[in-house]
């Protein structure tokens, strides 16, 4: 025991009198904030069920959201309006249908079948006009053989990611009016990850969109970037992609991906990426002059308890949320979660909840913007 006390006494003495230890003290780790939400419910007052949801963006003070490839057929190739308030939605959404324009495109087939959607954002100009992209298309048919040889150099997947443009026609419809693939560069060490690719999309200022990708072949995070210029769809050939030299976080081990984000602007003017890193339960601050290291907000989620037992009142735990959509309105922040299949079940706890994460039924989640946090 004395000589554990000498030891311990020793090591403290050492580290006062050490330069380092004055000159650099240690800061001290941001809280880890509760984060409250709300299951998506349908227009008859029922939760959503298996949505696969994989994007969030504010439309006319709503928000709206799409679902992947692997969701219930219902909520394919559809758009769905939520109030934030009361998460709820008011209608059955908007369909997707192709446009007759389309219909010889190389990848009008893929497309109009059952595309794997991720991320959706509105043009800063025009709300009627919307973008999504696609990421895995090892499931569908092969392209033919002319296309394949139009569009084989990616410099990412062999079949690559598709930017695609949404035009509202009234209530219940949109279509899908035009298509684009994206290309990188060899140096950008994309990799071919088909299901790794790009799954968050934010627009900053100048009409410039940012592309947030889960992962290139060092299993980093990346953001890119790309300019909807007013020609961008009068062309049919790839889209080239720059990266947006951002100072994002770097991880020796492990998986951390950006799933979902938004621009923000601080009354100061200053400007940001808030993304949500799924698998971290983590939000990043990403400072879009490329001049500051990515703060990063941890987050701690509770599930919606409609009613109250003894032990489980009001909201509950949640062991895996797997955001996917991230929305700002004004000075709050809106995180949409995407029902991780193989973890959702961990979930359950209180029984009130248990049918919820067994049918797979996401959750809408909001948290104020505070102001320490661009300091």
């Amino acid at each position: 025991m004395k000589l554990i006390l000498v030891t311990v006494l020793a090591t403290v003495i050492l580290a006062a009198c050490s330069p380092t230890a004055v000159e650099q003290p240690l800061k001290k780790p941001d809280a880890v904030l509760a984060v409250y939400g709300k299951w998506i419910t349908e227009p008859d007052g029922t939760v959503m069920l298996d949505p696969q949801t994989s994007g969030l963006v504010n439309w006319r003070n709503e928000l709206m959201t799409l679902s992947d490839r692997s969701a219930l057929e219902v909520h394919r190739l559809r758009l769905r309006t939520i109030n934030p308030d009361s998460a709820t939605m008011p209608d059955n959404g908007i369909k997707l249908q192709l446009s007759d324009t389309l219909t010889s495109h190389c990848f009008a087939g893929y497309v109009s079948r059952n595309p794997d959607l991720e991320s959706l954002v509105v043009d800063p100009a025009d709300d009627n006009i919307l973008y999504m992209v696609t990421e895995d298309a090892t499931y569908d048919d092969e392209l033919s053989a002319q296309c394949q040889q139009t569009y084989h150099h990616s410099s990412s997947t062999q079949f690559p990611f598709l930017l695609v443009r949404l035009e509202l026609q009234d209530q219940n419809t949109a279509l899908i009016t035009h298509i684009r693939p994206l290309k990188f560069t060899e140096q950008m060490q994309i990799g071919d990850t088909p299901n790794d690719g790009i799954e968050a999309m934010a627009f900053g200022q100048n009409r410039t969109l940012y592309l947030g990708l889960e992962r290139d072949t060092h299993k980093q995070a990346r953001v890119f970037s790309i300019t909807i210029s007013t020609d961008f769809w009068q062309s049919e050939d790839f889209a080239a992609v720059q990266d947006a030299q951002l100072k994002l976080p770097k991880f020796t081990k492990g998986n951390h991906p950006i799933n979902g984000m938004d621009y923000y602007q601080t009354p100061q003017g200053k400007e940001y990426l808030i993304a949500a890193a799924r698998n971290d339960s983590k939000l990043w601050l990403i400072d879009l002059t490329g001049q500051k290291e990515t703060r990063i907000i941890s987050l701690e989620f509770y599930a919606q308890l409609s009613t109250s037992t003894d032990n489980c009142r009001d909201a509950e735990i949640m062991d895996n949320a797997s955001i996917e959509g991230v929305a700002v309105i004004g000075q709050t922040v809106w995180m949409i979660n995407d029902p991780w299949k193989e973890a959702y079940p961990k979930n359950i706890l209180c029984l009130q909840n248990k049918t919820n994460y067994e049918n797979y039924s996401p959750l809408l989640f909001s948290l104020a913007i505070q102001p320490s946090w661009f300091e």
